[in-house]
């Protein structure tokens, strides 16, 4: 009998009892003057991650997360279901380069996939690289890998523990092997091969210890010829008057053209300049194509005869195709090869001499092929409506690939003949899934201001609307980036014992254009809650859920949204998982690259924005005396994009002001950055937090899964 009433008490949610014991996080006395307005800072200390008192600090933090999460009864069950569900294998698209075809592989559960290639499609695979042996505990991964086009070389950039930070290493793709080349603090960078040699980015050596939190400055193009020191190498381009710029180098498919790409983001403005040299010229000088960076995107495409195909939204808010000539690139030289239609383009590339245009319709794609001249010529015929993504390739191409998913779709690859203009499945996921048994919703709700926002609600089949559902509600809504629908295994795990899952197109992303993304940012940005909230209102009224059962998930932007809507409408919510969060809005530019985001959210050093960022900055705005949900939030020690200490101060602040009995916890991973950098910490991280969202809500999963006998098929 006192067994039975122990395991009672254990299976109870921990909202029925006191506050939780949190670890006791000391005050300072910082405090800042923003335009006349006094701001205080106690947890300025927790900003130093390497401090021996904030990682004391954040030991004591997780010894009670996990010792909470530790006793939730079916934490276990549901890791070994997310483990069961992603154990199948998983490919890339096929990647051409001369005689071979390269591709990942991941066989199932392995931490990071494995590189491939094979002499043309029915040749026998050989490994290339395998990062699973890159450490022992299976985290550092392969971020770049760049072929030379004659595919003698390659350059292979590692990323460990999930940092932003790459190392470059030179591989002859003849023997396997490593050459002696080693090149280290690449940053926001690729590897564009011209030559014997290839263009990349880097920061200067970061001080000793602040490798993951100073701010970065003075981005660096740099040419390395293969089998020389990094200290030999040839600064191409620098421009110290003007720091926080990011400056990356391309080359055209045949190497002769070399572009430079300008972003100026740090003084707010959100597009690029593009310069450019003539390799086959004897001036190796870059010269403008678009001087300075200011509001428009130029994207190169592909040359011809001289000119450039290109994309912008200059003068088209939802993108326009036009050919440029590099010698008199004045816009009233531009010739307009495609209009702006009233779709946004989310993607072009070129295959085959041919262009392939992705729209976005209601968040869903359409993919149109056209000549060169802009004429139409196909339309490519997608499964069903969904996301996808490839059509690159090289000039003299006969068919590429192309990757399609949607929500209860698992990604399947394709292959697209050029000439035919037909589609047939190269290869499909081998897993155990019923796209049948589920189905998927798209919404269109009211925003506060009477906008018609749309949302993809997805839940199993005999699900009811009785109010009772737990459901989580996922948003981002920044950075003119769409939330497209697209299928994640995991996330079955969820929708298998009932839960409903629903992502909203919020405004501040590309879903309907930039006038989408413009709604939502900088001094609009409350726009972005506003749509949320009201997403949560609609899933409620159309008794979906209920405020009981309803979640909120998001991150990165997303966290930073699910922070200020808690403060805004606790209310509303059971359960917050902000994962990553920007949350210190009057900081976040004094870290590594953050004021990369000055673009979108403006900046505390101007007076304007000072006022709009301190009217919503998560942490600014926890007030005591409201009922915040439960809440679990998630970061990592090696995450230097957004540095964790925005969710040390965040938690630190929370767990002060808040008197209630909800958990509001922080748990930090070791060895992962932005995200998980593993298979298996990225799903520990999903089990805790279905489970804790389960547990306070007081529903208890069902792991006697009968998987359905019917695998799935693309057709």
């Amino acid at each position: 009998m006192k067994k039975f009433f122990f395991f009672l008490f254990l299976c109870l949610p921990s909202f029925l009892f006191a506050q939780l014991n949190y670890p006791s996080t000391k005050k300072g006395d910082v405090v800042e003057d923003y335009h006349g307005t006094k701001v205080t800072d106690p947890y300025r200390w927790l900003e130093d991650d390497k401090s021996e008192e904030t990682k004391q600090w954040v030991t004591e933090q997780n010894k009670v997360t996990f010792g909470y999460l530790d006793k939730i009864p079916y934490r276990a069950d549901w890791l070994k279901r997310l483990e069961e569900i992603n154990n199948y294998p998983k490919y890339s698209s096929p990647s051409k380069n001369n005689e071979y075809f390269y591709f990942s592989k991941n066989d199932g559960l392995q931490n990071q996939s494995v590189l491939y290639r094979q002499k043309g499609l029915n040749g026998s695979p050989e490994l290339v690289i395998d990062p699973n042996k890159f450490s022992a505990g299976g985290t550092t991964s392969l971020a770049t890998f760049s072929l030379s086009k004659n595919g003698k070389y390659a350059v292979v950039g590692k990323s460990t523990g999930g940092s932003d930070w790459r190392t470059f290493f030179v591989m002859d793709m003849t023997t396997l092997k490593y050459l002696p080349d080693s090149l280290a603090w690449v940053k926001v960078s690729g590897a564009q091969w011209q030559g014997d040699g290839f263009y990349y980015s880097r920061y200067p050596t970061p001080e000793k210890g602040k490798e993951l939190s100073t701010k970065n400055e003075n981005h660096q193009v740099y040419y390395h010829k293969v089998g020389t020191s990094q200290e030999k190498d040839v600064l191409i381009y620098e421009d110290p008057a003007n720091p926080q710029r990011f400056h990356t180098v391309f080359t055209s498919e045949d190497e002769r053209y070399v572009f430079l790409n300008i972003s100026d983001r740090g003084k707010a403005k959100d597009g690029n300049a593009l310069w450019y040299f003539d390799n086959n010229s004897g001036d190796k000088k870059f010269k403008p194509i678009i001087k300075e960076a200011g509001d428009y995107d130029y994207n190169f495409i592909d040359d011809v005869n001289g000119k450039f195909i290109m994309s912008t939204n200059d003068g088209a808010k939802n993108q326009k195709i036009i050919l440029l000539d590099p010698l008199h690139p004045e816009p009233d030289n531009w010739k307009t090869i495609l209009p702006e239609k009233e779709e946004n383009i989310s993607s072009v590339s070129s295959a085959g001499g041919k262009l392939f245009l992705t729209y976005l319709k209601d968040v869903t794609s359409r993919v149109y092929v056209y000549d060169y001249n802009g004429k139409l010529e196909k339309e490519v015929k997608l499964p069903s409506l969904g996301t996808v993504g490839g059509f690159g390739g090289e000039k003299d191409d006969k068919f590429v690939f192309y990757t399609f998913t949607s929500i209860t779709f698992p990604p399947t690859i394709y292959r697209y003949d050029i000439a035919t203009g037909t589609s047939t499945v190269f290869r499909f996921p081998e897993i155990q899934f019923n796209p049948n048994d589920f189905i998927t919703e798209q919404v269109f709700y009211p925003s506060k201001d009477g906008t018609k926002v749309p949302m993809f609600v997805v839940y199993k089949k005999g699900v009811e609307r009785n109010g009772k559902n737990p459901t989580i509600l996922y948003g981002y809504g920044g950075f003119n980036i769409s939330s497209n629908p697209s299928f994640s295994p995991s996330r079955i795990t969820w929708l298998e014992q009932g839960g409903i899952f629903c992502i909203a197109n919020l405004r501040g992303g590309s879903e309907y254009g930039e006038k989408w993304h413009e709604a939502g940012m900088r001094l609009k940005k409350q726009t972005v809650f506003d749509d949320f909230i009201a997403a949560g209102e609609y899933l409620v009224k159309g008794k979906y859920t209920s405020k009981e059962y309803l979640a909120v998930q998001g991150g990165s932007n997303g966290g930073l949204l699910v922070g200020a809507v808690i403060n805004q409408r606790p209310d509303l919510f059971r359960v917050a998982i902000p994962q990553v969060g920007v949350m210190d809005m009057l900081r976040f530019h004094k870290f590594t690259i953050g004021w990369n985001w000055v673009a979108e959210y403006g900046s505390s050093d101007s007076t304007a924005d000072f006022k709009n960022l301190y009217v919503y900055s998560p942490i600014h705005n926890i007030k005591s005396g409201l009922n915040y949900p439960s809440t679990l939030v998630t970061t990592a020690d090696h995450d230097d994009r957004v540095v964790p200490a925005h969710s040390f101060k965040y938690i630190a602040t929370l767990q002060d002001k808040y008197k209630g009995s909800n958990p509001v916890l922080i748990r930090v991973d070791v060895n992962s950055g932005h995200g998980a950098s593993n298979l298996k910490k990225g799903l520990e991280t999903t089990a805790d937090i279905y489970s804790f969202i389960f547990y306070n809500m007081n529903v208890k999963p069902n792991f006697k899964i009968d998987p359905s006998s019917t695998d799935f098929k693309p057709f």
